[in-house]
Parts: C-alpha cells; sequence; structure tokens
C-alpha cells in the first residue's frame, strides 16, 4: 500500500495486509497524532488495510479562539 504523510509531505510503501495500528507502529507514529483516512473515508485503528491501497495521515491539529 502507499501511505501519503504530511509534515514533512512523503510517500512510503508498506507491503502486506495489516491493521492501520500496525502500520502505525512500524512508521513510528502516534495513533493520537494522525487521522487516518482511504479516499473519502476516515479509518480507526482496527480496520484492515493493504494490497491497493493508499492511505493518507493527516496531522490532527487542535486550537481556535478563546
Amino acid at each position: 500500500m502507499k501511505v501519503i504523510l504530511r509534515n514533512p509531505r512523503r510517500e512510503v510503501e508498506v507491503h502486506g495486509n495489516r491493521r492501520v495500528k500496525d502500520v502505525l507502529r512500524e512508521l513510528e507514529v502516534l495513533p493520537e497524532t494522525v487521522l487516518v483516512i482511504r479516499g473519502d473515508t476516515m479509518l480507526t485503528a482496527d480496520q484492515m488495510v493493504g494490497g491497493d491501497d493508499v492511505i493518507e495521515l493527516r496531522p490532527v491539529m487542535s486550537g481556535g479562539s478563546r
């Protein structure tokens, strides 16, 4: 599968079928810091990805006005 990361933007190939949480662990990304998106769908940590999937890891942002 192709994993698109932001900050900095890069693409990584991960082989095999696995759960989202295992992909994040392999890439040393804390699950609380990103949203994992496949197409138009946000994925949970227990969902399976692999093969021809393209997933994007978008950083979680918080803040706003007081």
